[in-house]
């Protein structure tokens, strides 16, 4: 899935969530269970032979980013709000357009 630039951001994007320091341990867990909610359900989705499977892993995905967004908020964390929302334009086309993907080999 290397080709597959929505994928590849929204796997940093995890990677750089989890680095962030959160005191708070239930927002902490929460944001980092909705955060790897993101990749794993559009690799889940990548995998999908029919385009309606694909799009509704896509829209989980979406539905999970817009919690990290909300959480972003909260946490007032500005630089990764930004990135979530750089991630959300690629992941809404998606979800509009999930397009005839096969797996890579």
């Amino acid at each position: 899935m290397t080709n597959f630039k929505t994928y590849q951001l929204a796997l940093n994007f995890y990677r750089d969530c989890k680095k962030l320091s959160i005191t708070d341990r239930v927002l902490r867990d929460q944001f980092r269970r909705a955060s790897l909610s993101i990749v794993l359900n559009i690799a889940e989705g990548y995998g999908r032979a029919s385009m309606k499977d694909r799009k509704k892993f896509y829209v989980i995905a979406f539905g999970s980013l817009r919690e990290t967004q909300c959480l972003l908020e909260i946490l007032e964390n500005q630089e990764m709000k930004q990135r979530a929302d750089h991630l959300a334009g690629y992941l809404y086309r998606l979800c509009q357009s999930p397009g005839c993907l096969l797996p890579e080999k």
